[in-house]
């Protein structure tokens, strides 16, 4: 079980991250064999299924968002627990708002993410 103080504290962690625009600090978060799905794949990468698996796989998609929006920053919201898995809620890009669900393998490393967006 993560408790809420765990999950804040990853989640803003994870925000900074993403805010440094350090593609090795974001890496960092996740497991070799992370799986991601998000709506914006669909769209960036014209990938149908919004699923990319592996991080060799993800990290040319994260390379290309972060240079498509250089002025990218997250705020957080709000970080909620569950066993292995947080959602972060927070301020996305273009003004959108994201729930972001994270499930985390045995040595606390992100492993899957699911995003959501009030509007793509």
């Amino acid at each position: 079980m993560i408790s809420t103080q765990q999950a804040m504290n990853f989640a803003q962690g994870w925000i900074d991250a993403w805010n440094s625009h350090d593609l090795n600090r974001i890496m960092a978060h996740y497991a070799d064999d992370f799986e991601m799905t998000t709506p914006l794949v669909v769209k960036l990468m014209n990938h149908p299924t919004g699923t990319i698996k592996g991080k060799e796989m993800v990290k040319p998609y994260w390379e290309k968002a972060l240079t498509l929006l250089p002025n990218l920053k997250f705020e957080l919201i709000e970080a909620m627990s569950s066993v292995n898995t947080i959602t972060v809620c927070y301020k996305a890009i273009l003004g959108k708002r994201a729930a972001e669900v994270l499930f985390f393998d045995s040595n606390g490393k992100i492993n899957k993410s699911i995003a959501h967006y009030n509007s793509v």
